[in-house]
C-alpha cells in the first residue's frame, strides 16, 4: 500500500525514533508498504518517521544510482534499529534531496565510509562496512531516526536562500508527484 510521505514541519520528523521490538505487529507488511511508497515517490531511501511512525526502521534501494555510483548496484537493505558504529574521517561533499523536503537539494558533507549494525526484516543481525554514495544514503536515512533532516547540515545562508521553498512546504502549497501529508493537512 502506498502511504503518504510526511513533509517538513511535521512533528514526527523531529522526534527520536523508538527501537523496534521483535514482536512489532505486521513488520513485514510495513516494510513492503514502505518500499511501495518509496518506489512510487521515486526515492532511494525512506525512514519510518517519513510515513508518520517514530520507530527505528528504514528501507533503501539505491540500485537506480548504479550507473553513476557503482557501489549502489544491488544495494537494497531493510534496516531495523540501525546504529552507525564507525565513520571515516574522510568526508565527501555531494548534493542530496529528501522526499520530506520536495524541491530542495543541497550539498552535504558526509563520511565516505561507515560501519553500521542493524537487524534485517527477519531480525537477523548484520554488521556491514559501506562506502561512497551508499554510505551517504544510509547516513541520510539514519538522521531521520535521530529527528534530523538533511537541511540541518547546510549553512545558515543556504537555509535562508531556500526559505521561500521551505515556507511553501510548511504552508502545504508545494506540489508533489506522490502522496504527501503537509502540516495541518
Amino acid at each position: 500500500m502506498i502511504l503518504p510521505v510526511f513533509l517538513y514541519g511535521q512533528a514526527v520528523l523531529r522526534q527520536k525514533a523508538e527501537d523496534v521490538a521483535k514482536d512489532y505487529p505486521e513488520i513485514k507488511k510495513l516494510v513492503a508498504d514502505m518500499y511501495d511508497t518509496m518506489y512510487h515517490a521515486d526515492g532511494v531511501g525512506l525512514a519510518a518517521p517519513q510515513i508518520g511512525l517514530s520507530i527505528s526502521l528504514l528501507v533503501i534501494d539505491a540500485n537506480v544510482l548504479g550507473d553513476d555510483f557503482p557501489e549502489c548496484v544491488g544495494f537494497k537493505r531493510t534496516m531495523i534499529n540501525p546504529d552507525i558504529i564507525e565513520r571515516s574521517e574522510e568526508e565527501i561533499l555531494l548534493e542530496e534531496g529528501c522526499l520530506s523536503i520536495p524541491g530542495i537539494s543541497e550539498k552535504v558533507s558526509r563520511a565516505k565510509v561507515i560501519k553500521v549494525k542493524y537487524l534485517d526484516e527477519d531480525f537477523v543481525e548484520h554488521e556491514e562496512t559501506i562506502d561512497g554514495f551508499a554510505a551517504r544514503v544510509v547516513q541520510h536515512e539514519c538522521e531521520h531516526l535521530e529527528g534530523k533532516v538533511f537541511i540541518d547540515n547546510i549553512s545558515a545562508i543556504r537555509r535562508q536562500l531556500n526559505k521561500g521553498k521551505i515556507n511553501s512546504i510548511l504552508k502545504g502549497t508545494v506540489k508533489c508527484s506522490y502522496r504527501a501529508k503537509a502540516v495541518g493537512k
